[in-house]
């Protein structure tokens, strides 16, 4: 479904912000220009300047659709993010969205300051990289710089902004290089195309299948930096994990047309069935279905069944402490752009 974004008119739009009050951003040195913060509270945006007028549209385009985007992460994954702060200007150089999108770690502490790259003219680019971004915040320090979180980001972006980096496509290289399986496997990397590319039509089977992506994004982060695909196949369908990998490998072999682009399966087709609880209360339902279906699909005695279900009721914990990713990591780019 298309989301129209309106631009809006903001009384502040001419601020220029004191650099000491300015956010820490990744990369960026230049002024940092207030365009505004979105009526939740939740999102402030802000320009570069010396970009002129169209760059400024781009954000005053962004800074309307904030809060659709942060309301439609929050219900992706049962949870509710915390503010950030978000600089347009030409990042890498470019001025058409192909710059991509950078942040520090994939939570609300350390990943706040988010940096996108404009795209004169169009502001769906704008919203789905920043989504891309802002959907690792919500993964709590999981997944940082894993192919399996990046895969997850791209599709959280693609859901969100109808699919409006179509050209980031990863999934025709991974067919191009022979298809290696990074199902049963996680890569420590979110900057290769053949990983990410396998992630990505995975995840349009599993949606293709009536998994929407309202359960595999909780799911995934439940299961953590060390998930593969596999493991997240057995979750959410109650079969075992060795069959995920054959099982996908002849959905590929049967698609008429082949892998083209990111979504070969039409999940796009499907929106999400986003969750009507509260969110802390649809992130408890999460934990405790993941973890039923996963200690029925290991054959788990009763007794470890009630221990194990005890735990997941407990408040949601870290799995280990925050830290900002690898350098060259988190930076989200088309294939083969250095």
């Amino acid at each position: 479904m298309s989301h129209r974004i309106k631009s809006t008119h903001r009384e502040n739009e001419n601020i220029i912000m004191p650099d000491a009050k300015k956010p820490s951003w990744p990369s960026y040195q230049g002024t940092s220009h207030l365009i505004g913060t979105s009526p939740s509270g939740r999102v402030t945006v802000y320009v570069d300047p010396s970009l002129g007028k169209q760059a400024q549209q781009n954000a005053q385009d962004l800074l309307a659709d904030a809060d659709r985007v942060v309301n439609a992460n929050d219900g992706l994954f049962g949870t509710t993010g915390g503010p950030v702060s978000v600089i347009l200007f030409a990042l890498g150089g470019a001025t058409d969205g192909t710059g991509g999108a950078d942040h520090n770690g994939c939570d609300y502490t350390t990943g706040n300051a988010i940096e996108v790259d404009v795209s004169y003219g169009n502001p769906g680019r704008v919203s789905a990289l920043f989504e891309a971004e802002l959907s690792e915040c919500s993964m709590n320090g999981n997944l940082c710089g894993e192919s399996t979180g990046e895969a997850l980001s791209r599709w959280c972006a693609a859901v969100i902004a109808n699919n409006a980096l179509a050209d980031f496509a990863t999934a025709p290289q991974w067919v191009s290089d022979g298809m290696p399986d990074f199902v049963n496997k996680t890569e420590n990397t979110d900057q290769s195309a053949d990983s990410t590319g396998c992630g990505m039509a995975f995840l349009s089977w599993m949606i293709s299948q009536g998994h929407g992506l309202e359960k595999i994004a909780p799911a995934m982060v439940n299961l953590g930096d060390s998930g593969t695909l596999a493991d997240l196949y057995a979750t959410l369908t109650g079969d075992s994990a060795s069959n995920a990998w054959p099982k996908f490998q002849d959905a590929v072999k049967n698609l008429p047309g082949g892998i083209k682009n990111d979504d070969p399966f039409g999940g796009l087709s499907k929106p999400p069935q986003m969750t009507h609880l509260a969110p802390r209360t649809a992130e408890l339902v999460g934990r405790i279905f993941a973890t039923v279906v996963a200690d029925i699909a290991a054959g788990r005695s009763p007794d470890e069944m009630m221990a194990n279900l005890r735990a997941a009721m407990l408040p949601a914990g870290r799995r280990h402490t925050p830290a900002v990713c690898q350098p060259k990591s988190k930076r989200l780019l088309p294939p083969k752009k250095p």
